[in-house]
């Protein structure tokens, strides 16, 4: 039987460091500079955080640990896709709360840290049952499949209006009509109260937890190692707020590519299935035994299929946009160019 070499202790711990490091400096600069990034700097940033990841999935190769560093990358592309699915949810808080270009960054970054806050508990819980509950696997793959049937169940289309919870907040909390910059508290004719920046974070975490429920099992059908999961957790958030600049009104244009994450979704929702079957003894399968007939999908093939999902729904959006923008006689546009300066 194969056995996966362990990553050295001072590669993990580094590498944790470093993570932390770059998002603490990331933060920093959002606060002392806030603004609206031009495509040149958004491309950047985004190329720098994509080869970041690279780089990262390199070095474990080259530590001799190829799976690990096949599931990384398998985790990423995963964690990634399901990330961007969040960002176009972002695109549409930010929007319907009017937040202000300039401070825009300021929410998104925020609302990134609320995404490691929430994922990271659940990678701790998710590995401790895991650990001693190898059933749950029937439960995260049966999760993921039904996830993955909202996402293209047909009249699924959100709809406007404040949420529940922000409803609540109205109720207990005053708030204020107007932003005042990027402030939390305000005062208005002498009165303290809460500006609409408060309910763009609510909105934000709600969004995030409801995100982290997905992504935390789709990637531990990737990889066992917690390591390995947050890692891929935290590169494939690292650079979301520059790549909201940079596709600007893309997102709600991508028309195919809820088909692609919901692929993967379903795939790897199968997939925990299987593994659940080869793992648990069934007291209905030979007087309990393990299933031995369904198949072991491969690290390998999981990638392949992976990249293969997110690369067809992205082309073919691309196709659908190209025909429509030559059948209204403009020019197709890929960038964020509706993203207005302030």
């Amino acid at each position: 039987m194969f056995v996966a070499p362990v990553l050295p202790p001072w590669f993990e711990i580094g590498s944790m460091i470093l993570l932390v490091g770059i998002l603490v400096v990331d933060l920093l600069l959002i606060i002392k500079r806030p603004h609206v990034p031009s495509m040149r700097e958004a491309s950047l940033w985004v190329g720098f955080y994509v080869l970041l990841a690279l780089l990262f999935a390199g070095a474990i190769f080259l530590l001799g640990d190829v799976q690990h560093g096949t599931e990384f990358l398998a985790g990423w592309l995963t964690e990634y896709s399901l990330s961007i699915d969040n960002l176009f949810v972002f695109v549409l808080i930010l929007a319907s709360f009017k937040v202000p270009h300039a401070y825009q960054q300021r929410a998104l970054m925020i609302g990134i840290i609320l995404a490691l806050v929430f994922r990271g508990v659940f990678i701790l819980a998710g590995a401790a049952l895991i650990e001693r509950f190898i059933w749950i696997f029937f439960l995260f793959g049966a999760w993921l499949i039904w996830t993955a049937w909202q996402q293209v169940k047909p009249g699924e289309e959100e709809h406007g209006g404040d949420s529940w919870i922000i409803r609540q907040v109205k109720k207990v909390m005053p708030i204020s009509d107007h932003y005042d910059g990027g402030k939390l508290r305000t005062t208005v004719d002498g009165k303290r109260m809460w500006t609409p920046f408060l309910l763009v974070l609510v909105s934000l975490g709600t969004t995030d937890l409801l995100f982290a429920l997905d992504s935390i099992p789709a990637i531990f059908g990737i990889t066992r190692s917690p390591f390995i999961v947050f890692t891929a957790n935290v590169f494939a958030l690292m650079g979301l707020r520059q790549l909201y600049f940079l596709l600007g009104g893309l997102l709600d244009k991508l028309e195919y590519l809820k088909y692609g994450i919901a692929a993967i979704l379903a795939f790897i929702g199968v997939k925990l299935v299987f593994h659940a079957l080869h793992e648990n003894e069934l007291p209905f399968i030979n007087g309990g035994h393990h299933v031995e007939w369904v198949p072991d999908i491969s690290i390998w093939f999981s990638l392949g299929f992976i990249v293969a999902a997110m690369a067809v729904a992205t082309i073919a959006s691309v196709v659908k946009m190209n025909r429509e923008a030559k059948r209204s006689g403009q020019r197709l546009h890929l960038g964020a160019a509706d993203t207005p300066e302030d």
